[in-house]
Protein backbone atom coordinates (compact mmCIF):
# COMPACT_ATOMS: atom_id res chain seq x y z
CA UNK A 1 0.00 0.00 0.00
CA UNK A 2 1.20 3.50 -0.85
CA UNK A 3 0.24 6.67 1.08
CA UNK A 4 1.10 10.02 -0.51
CA UNK A 5 1.10 13.37 1.30
CA UNK A 6 1.34 16.48 -0.85
CA UNK A 7 1.56 20.09 0.36
CA UNK A 8 3.28 23.38 -0.32
CA UNK A 9 3.71 23.79 3.47
CA UNK A 10 6.47 21.21 3.85
CA UNK A 11 9.96 22.67 4.21
CA UNK A 12 13.30 21.86 5.76
CA UNK A 13 13.04 25.01 7.91
CA UNK A 14 10.34 23.40 10.00
CA UNK A 15 6.78 24.31 10.84
CA UNK A 16 3.88 22.26 12.15
CA UNK A 17 3.04 20.58 8.83
CA UNK A 18 6.65 19.53 8.30
CA UNK A 19 6.86 18.13 11.83
CA UNK A 20 3.66 16.15 11.31
CA UNK A 21 4.73 14.66 8.00
CA UNK A 22 8.24 13.79 9.19
CA UNK A 23 6.77 12.09 12.25
CA UNK A 24 4.28 10.19 10.10
CA UNK A 25 7.03 8.97 7.78
CA UNK A 26 9.16 7.81 10.72
CA UNK A 27 6.22 6.18 12.50
CA UNK A 28 5.15 4.25 9.41
CA UNK A 29 8.73 3.07 8.89
CA UNK A 30 8.75 1.64 12.42
CA UNK A 31 5.27 0.17 12.53
CA UNK A 32 4.41 -1.07 9.05
CA UNK A 33 5.57 -1.99 5.59
CA UNK A 34 3.39 0.69 4.04
CA UNK A 35 5.12 2.92 1.52
CA UNK A 36 4.93 6.63 2.26
CA UNK A 37 5.84 9.55 -0.01
CA UNK A 38 5.90 13.28 0.76
CA UNK A 39 5.57 15.53 -2.28
CA UNK A 40 6.39 19.23 -1.99
CA UNK A 41 7.91 22.03 -4.09
CA UNK A 42 10.14 23.03 -1.15
CA UNK A 43 12.46 20.03 -0.94
CA UNK A 44 15.12 18.17 -2.87
CA UNK A 45 14.45 14.59 -3.88
CA UNK A 46 15.80 12.15 -1.33
CA UNK A 47 18.09 13.46 1.38
CA UNK A 48 17.63 12.57 5.00
CA UNK A 49 14.14 11.22 4.35
CA UNK A 50 14.08 8.97 1.25
CA UNK A 51 10.34 9.44 0.80
CA UNK A 52 10.71 13.12 -0.22
CA UNK A 53 9.82 13.94 -3.83
CA UNK A 54 10.13 17.41 -5.30
CA UNK A 55 7.37 18.81 -7.49
CA UNK A 56 7.80 21.91 -9.68
CA UNK A 57 6.91 25.17 -7.99
CA UNK A 58 7.46 28.91 -7.92
CA UNK A 59 8.19 31.21 -4.95
CA UNK A 60 5.41 33.54 -3.90
CA UNK A 61 5.87 36.62 -1.70
CA UNK A 62 4.16 36.78 1.64
CA UNK A 63 3.90 33.04 2.37
CA UNK A 64 6.97 32.56 4.56
CA UNK A 65 9.31 31.44 1.78
CA UNK A 66 7.18 28.51 0.64
CA UNK A 67 6.88 27.66 -3.03
CA UNK A 68 3.58 26.93 -4.78
CA UNK A 69 3.14 24.24 -7.43
CA UNK A 70 2.52 26.15 -10.65
CA UNK A 71 0.65 23.54 -12.69
CA UNK A 72 -2.31 21.52 -11.48
CA UNK A 73 -2.04 19.23 -14.48
CA UNK A 74 1.67 18.50 -13.98
CA UNK A 75 1.20 17.69 -10.31
CA UNK A 76 -1.82 15.49 -11.07
CA UNK A 77 0.28 13.53 -13.56
CA UNK A 78 3.04 13.14 -10.95
CA UNK A 79 0.51 11.86 -8.46
CA UNK A 80 -0.97 9.36 -10.91
CA UNK A 81 2.48 8.06 -11.76
CA UNK A 82 3.13 7.40 -8.05
CA UNK A 83 0.11 5.05 -8.00
CA UNK A 84 -1.03 5.89 -4.47
CA UNK A 85 -3.81 4.09 -2.63
CA UNK A 86 -4.68 7.26 -0.72
CA UNK A 87 -3.68 10.93 -1.02
CA UNK A 88 -3.65 13.45 1.81
CA UNK A 89 -3.38 17.16 1.00
CA UNK A 90 -2.02 19.72 3.43
CA UNK A 91 -2.91 22.99 1.67
CA UNK A 92 -5.79 24.51 -0.27
CA UNK A 93 -3.89 25.46 -3.42
CA UNK A 94 -2.88 23.66 -6.59
CA UNK A 95 -1.92 20.54 -4.65
CA UNK A 96 -5.53 20.08 -3.58
CA UNK A 97 -6.96 20.35 -7.09
CA UNK A 98 -4.26 18.03 -8.43
CA UNK A 99 -5.12 15.47 -5.76
CA UNK A 100 -8.78 15.60 -6.74
CA UNK A 101 -7.89 15.02 -10.40
CA UNK A 102 -5.71 12.05 -9.48
CA UNK A 103 -8.43 10.73 -7.17
CA UNK A 104 -10.98 10.78 -9.95
CA UNK A 105 -8.65 9.09 -12.43
CA UNK A 106 -7.37 6.40 -10.03
CA UNK A 107 -10.55 5.79 -8.04
CA UNK A 108 -8.87 6.30 -4.65
CA UNK A 109 -9.77 8.37 -1.57
CA UNK A 110 -8.49 11.93 -1.16
CA UNK A 111 -8.16 13.47 2.30
CA UNK A 112 -7.74 17.18 3.06
CA UNK A 113 -6.10 18.30 6.31
CA UNK A 114 -7.01 21.89 7.19
CA UNK A 115 -3.69 23.03 8.64
CA UNK A 116 -3.93 26.82 8.19
CA UNK A 117 -6.59 29.31 9.26
CA UNK A 118 -6.60 31.00 5.87
CA UNK A 119 -9.62 33.28 6.41
CA UNK A 120 -8.05 34.75 9.57
CA UNK A 121 -4.66 35.21 7.93
CA UNK A 122 -6.22 36.87 4.88
CA UNK A 123 -8.43 39.11 7.01
CA UNK A 124 -5.44 40.31 9.03
CA UNK A 125 -3.64 41.35 5.85
CA UNK A 126 -6.35 42.22 3.32
CA UNK A 127 -9.61 42.80 5.18
CA UNK A 128 -13.03 41.26 5.67
CA UNK A 129 -14.14 41.12 2.04
CA UNK A 130 -11.06 39.14 1.02
CA UNK A 131 -11.58 36.75 3.93
CA UNK A 132 -15.19 36.13 2.86
CA UNK A 133 -14.02 35.29 -0.66
CA UNK A 134 -11.53 32.80 0.81
CA UNK A 135 -14.32 31.15 2.82
CA UNK A 136 -16.39 30.64 -0.34
CA UNK A 137 -13.38 29.19 -2.13
CA UNK A 138 -12.58 26.78 0.72
CA UNK A 139 -16.19 25.63 0.87
CA UNK A 140 -16.16 24.89 -2.86
CA UNK A 141 -12.86 23.02 -2.60
CA UNK A 142 -13.30 20.96 0.56
CA UNK A 143 -16.78 19.73 -0.37
CA UNK A 144 -15.07 17.69 -3.08
CA UNK A 145 -12.90 15.63 -0.69
CA UNK A 146 -13.77 12.22 0.72
CA UNK A 147 -12.67 13.31 4.19
CA UNK A 148 -11.66 16.63 5.74
CA UNK A 149 -9.64 16.67 8.96
CA UNK A 150 -9.02 19.65 11.24
CA UNK A 151 -6.61 19.71 14.19
CA UNK A 152 -8.85 21.64 16.60
CA UNK A 153 -12.57 21.80 17.36
CA UNK A 154 -12.43 25.51 16.60
CA UNK A 155 -11.38 24.73 13.03
CA UNK A 156 -14.10 22.08 12.67
CA UNK A 157 -16.63 24.73 13.66
CA UNK A 158 -15.04 27.24 11.29
CA UNK A 159 -15.33 24.81 8.39
CA UNK A 160 -18.96 24.10 9.26
CA UNK A 161 -19.68 27.84 9.27
CA UNK A 162 -18.24 27.99 5.75
CA UNK A 163 -20.57 25.20 4.65
CA UNK A 164 -18.11 22.29 4.90
CA UNK A 165 -20.11 19.75 6.90
CA UNK A 166 -18.71 16.52 8.33
CA UNK A 167 -15.13 17.61 8.96
CA UNK A 168 -13.56 15.55 11.75
CA UNK A 169 -11.47 16.71 14.69
CA UNK A 170 -8.03 15.07 14.42
CA UNK A 171 -5.38 16.45 16.78
CA UNK A 172 -1.72 16.36 15.90
CA UNK A 173 0.87 15.07 18.35
CA UNK A 174 4.40 15.04 19.72
CA UNK A 175 7.16 12.60 20.59
CA UNK A 176 7.07 12.68 24.38
CA UNK A 177 10.41 10.86 24.63
CA UNK A 178 12.19 13.52 22.59
CA UNK A 179 10.37 16.37 24.34
CA UNK A 180 11.05 15.51 27.96
CA UNK A 181 11.91 17.46 31.14
CA UNK A 182 15.07 15.40 31.45
CA UNK A 183 16.57 17.32 28.54
CA UNK A 184 16.83 20.49 30.63
CA UNK A 185 20.11 22.37 30.18
CA UNK A 186 21.07 23.66 33.60
CA UNK A 187 23.56 26.10 32.10
CA UNK A 188 21.20 27.85 29.67
CA UNK A 189 20.95 31.04 31.73
CA UNK A 190 24.74 31.20 31.99
CA UNK A 191 25.06 30.67 28.22
CA UNK A 192 22.71 33.60 27.66
CA UNK A 193 24.61 35.77 30.14
CA UNK A 194 21.72 35.92 32.57
CA UNK A 195 21.57 35.88 36.35
CA UNK A 196 20.66 32.54 37.93
CA UNK A 197 17.35 33.96 39.18
CA UNK A 198 16.25 35.32 35.78
CA UNK A 199 12.67 34.43 34.88
CA UNK A 200 13.31 32.83 31.52
CA UNK A 201 10.45 32.85 29.00
CA UNK A 202 10.66 31.16 25.61
CA UNK A 203 8.98 31.61 22.24
CA UNK A 204 9.77 29.14 19.46
CA UNK A 205 8.42 29.33 15.91
CA UNK A 206 8.41 31.43 12.81
CA UNK A 207 9.14 35.13 12.99
CA UNK A 208 6.17 36.35 10.95
CA UNK A 209 3.49 39.03 11.45
CA UNK A 210 0.71 36.51 12.14
CA UNK A 211 2.60 35.27 15.23
CA UNK A 212 2.04 38.71 16.87
CA UNK A 213 5.64 39.01 18.04
CA UNK A 214 5.35 42.77 18.37
CA UNK A 215 2.72 42.17 21.07
CA UNK A 216 5.10 39.75 22.79
CA UNK A 217 8.00 42.22 22.67
CA UNK A 218 5.81 44.97 24.15
CA UNK A 219 4.69 42.63 26.92
CA UNK A 220 8.31 41.80 27.80
CA UNK A 221 9.11 45.51 27.85
CA UNK A 222 6.28 46.07 30.31
CA UNK A 223 7.50 43.31 32.61
CA UNK A 224 11.08 44.50 33.05
CA UNK A 225 13.52 42.64 35.26
CA UNK A 226 13.95 39.82 36.15
CA UNK A 227 12.03 38.60 33.08
CA UNK A 228 13.96 37.62 29.95
CA UNK A 229 12.66 36.20 26.67
CA UNK A 230 14.48 33.63 24.53
CA UNK A 231 13.20 33.57 20.95
CA UNK A 232 14.08 30.53 18.84
CA UNK A 233 13.32 30.56 15.12
CA UNK A 234 13.66 32.41 11.85
CA UNK A 235 11.51 34.35 9.42
CA UNK A 236 10.68 37.56 7.66
CA UNK A 237 10.09 39.65 10.81
CA UNK A 238 13.16 39.48 13.09
CA UNK A 239 12.52 40.39 16.73
CA UNK A 240 13.36 44.01 17.60
CA UNK A 241 16.64 44.53 19.48
CA UNK A 242 15.93 44.62 23.19
CA UNK A 243 18.15 43.95 26.22
CA UNK A 244 15.53 41.59 27.65
CA UNK A 245 15.34 39.46 24.46
CA UNK A 246 17.84 36.87 23.22
CA UNK A 247 17.50 35.23 19.81
CA UNK A 248 18.71 31.82 18.69
CA UNK A 249 18.32 30.34 15.19
CA UNK A 250 15.80 27.72 14.13
CA UNK A 251 16.66 24.33 15.62
CA UNK A 252 16.32 21.67 12.94
CA UNK A 253 17.15 18.88 15.38
CA UNK A 254 14.18 18.28 17.69
CA UNK A 255 16.40 17.16 20.56
CA UNK A 256 18.25 20.47 20.42
CA UNK A 257 14.94 22.31 20.53
CA UNK A 258 13.82 20.15 23.46
CA UNK A 259 16.98 21.03 25.41
CA UNK A 260 16.28 24.73 24.95
CA UNK A 261 12.61 24.43 25.88
CA UNK A 262 13.30 22.33 28.97
CA UNK A 263 15.88 24.88 30.15
CA UNK A 264 13.28 27.66 30.33
CA UNK A 265 10.44 28.35 32.76
CA UNK A 266 7.38 29.18 30.65
CA UNK A 267 6.45 29.06 26.96
CA UNK A 268 4.72 32.23 25.73
CA UNK A 269 2.72 31.98 22.50
CA UNK A 270 1.07 35.29 21.51
CA UNK A 271 -0.47 34.30 18.15
CA UNK A 272 -4.22 34.05 17.55
CA UNK A 273 -4.26 32.38 14.12
CA UNK A 274 -3.02 28.91 15.03
CA UNK A 275 -5.13 25.95 13.97
CA UNK A 276 -3.37 23.80 16.58
CA UNK A 277 0.04 24.78 17.98
CA UNK A 278 2.50 21.89 18.05
CA UNK A 279 5.15 23.95 19.82
CA UNK A 280 2.78 24.38 22.74
CA UNK A 281 2.51 20.61 23.17
CA UNK A 282 6.26 20.20 22.73
CA UNK A 283 6.88 22.69 25.54
CA UNK A 284 4.25 21.05 27.73
CA UNK A 285 5.91 17.67 27.20
CA UNK A 286 9.15 19.28 28.42
CA UNK A 287 7.38 20.24 31.63
CA UNK A 288 6.66 23.91 30.87
CA UNK A 289 3.42 25.71 31.69
CA UNK A 290 2.11 27.87 28.85
CA UNK A 291 0.90 31.43 28.49
CA UNK A 292 -1.08 31.75 25.26
CA UNK A 293 -4.07 33.71 23.97
CA UNK A 294 -7.72 32.78 23.84
CA UNK A 295 -7.70 33.20 20.04
CA UNK A 296 -7.06 30.23 17.75
CA UNK A 297 -6.70 26.52 18.35
CA UNK A 298 -3.96 26.82 20.98
CA UNK A 299 -6.60 27.71 23.57
CA UNK A 300 -7.90 24.12 23.41
CA UNK A 301 -4.53 22.77 24.60
CA UNK A 302 -4.12 25.00 27.66
CA UNK A 303 -6.31 24.56 30.75
CA UNK A 304 -6.24 26.11 34.21
CA UNK A 305 -3.80 23.47 35.49
CA UNK A 306 -1.32 23.83 32.62
CA UNK A 307 -1.20 27.58 32.00
CA UNK A 308 -3.07 30.85 31.50
CA UNK A 309 -4.81 32.41 28.50
CA UNK A 310 -4.53 36.13 27.78
CA UNK A 311 -6.59 38.38 25.53
CA UNK A 312 -5.42 38.34 21.89
CA UNK A 313 -3.50 41.36 20.60
CA UNK A 314 -3.15 42.91 24.06
CA UNK A 315 0.35 43.35 25.48
CA UNK A 316 -1.03 44.42 28.86
CA UNK A 317 -3.10 41.25 29.17
CA UNK A 318 -0.19 39.09 28.02
CA UNK A 319 2.18 40.66 30.54
CA UNK A 320 -0.40 40.19 33.29
CA UNK A 321 -0.82 36.51 32.40
CA UNK A 322 2.95 35.99 32.55
CA UNK A 323 3.13 37.60 35.98
CA UNK A 324 0.17 35.49 37.12
CA UNK A 325 1.69 32.19 36.04
CA UNK A 326 4.81 32.93 38.11
CA UNK A 327 2.60 33.35 41.18
CA UNK A 328 1.61 29.71 40.76
CA UNK A 329 3.60 26.59 41.56
CA UNK A 330 5.51 26.30 38.26
CA UNK A 331 6.74 22.78 39.02
CA UNK A 332 3.22 21.50 39.65
CA UNK A 333 1.86 23.22 36.52
CA UNK A 334 4.74 21.72 34.56
CA UNK A 335 3.89 18.22 35.80
CA UNK A 336 0.27 18.65 34.72
CA UNK A 337 1.43 19.93 31.33
CA UNK A 338 3.76 16.97 30.84
CA UNK A 339 1.02 14.49 31.80
CA UNK A 340 -1.52 16.00 29.41
CA UNK A 341 0.88 16.08 26.46
CA UNK A 342 2.14 12.53 27.02
CA UNK A 343 -1.19 10.84 27.76
CA UNK A 344 -3.32 12.42 25.06
CA UNK A 345 -1.06 13.70 22.30
CA UNK A 346 1.88 11.34 21.86
CA UNK A 347 2.28 10.24 18.25
CA UNK A 348 1.85 6.65 19.43
CA UNK A 349 -1.76 7.55 20.19
CA UNK A 350 -2.37 9.94 17.30
CA UNK A 351 -1.16 7.94 14.29
CA UNK A 352 -3.26 4.85 15.01
CA UNK A 353 -6.28 7.19 15.07
CA UNK A 354 -5.33 8.51 11.63
CA UNK A 355 -4.70 5.02 10.25
CA UNK A 356 -8.17 3.93 11.38
CA UNK A 357 -9.66 6.89 9.52
CA UNK A 358 -7.76 5.85 6.39
CA UNK A 359 -8.92 2.25 6.81
CA UNK A 360 -12.58 3.27 6.83
CA UNK A 361 -12.06 5.21 3.60
CA UNK A 362 -10.38 2.21 2.00
CA UNK A 363 -13.13 -0.24 2.94
CA UNK A 364 -13.78 -1.03 -0.71
CA UNK A 365 -10.12 -1.73 -1.49
CA UNK A 366 -9.46 -4.96 0.33
CA UNK A 367 -5.66 -5.23 0.16
CA UNK A 368 -5.08 -1.64 1.24
CA UNK A 369 -7.62 -1.87 4.03
CA UNK A 370 -6.07 -5.06 5.38
CA UNK A 371 -2.62 -3.47 5.40
CA UNK A 372 -3.88 -0.51 7.43
CA UNK A 373 -5.91 -2.74 9.77
CA UNK A 374 -2.74 -4.64 10.63
CA UNK A 375 -1.11 -1.35 11.64
CA UNK A 376 -4.12 -0.34 13.73
CA UNK A 377 -4.34 -3.71 15.50
CA UNK A 378 -0.61 -3.69 16.26
CA UNK A 379 -0.79 -0.21 17.77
Amino acid sequence: MHLVDITMFYAAEGGGVSTYLNAKSQWLARHSVLRHTIMSPNVDDGGEIPSLVRVPGVPLPGINGYRMPFSVGAIARRLRAAEPDLIEVGDAGHSAWAALRARDRLGIPAVAFYHSDLPRLVQNRFGHAAAQAVCKYLCHLYREFDLVLAPSRLMVDQLAAMGVQGALHQPLGIDSEVFHPGRRRGDLRAELGLAPDARLLVYAGRFTPDKKLSVLAEAVGRLGRPYHLLMVGAGEEPPPPHPAISVLPFQRNQRDLARLLAGCDVLVHPGDCETFGLIVLEAMACGLPVVATSGGGVAELVDERTGILAQPNCARSLAGAIEAVYRRDLAEAGRHARHKAREYFDWERIFPQIMRRYSRLLAGRQAAQLALERVCVTD
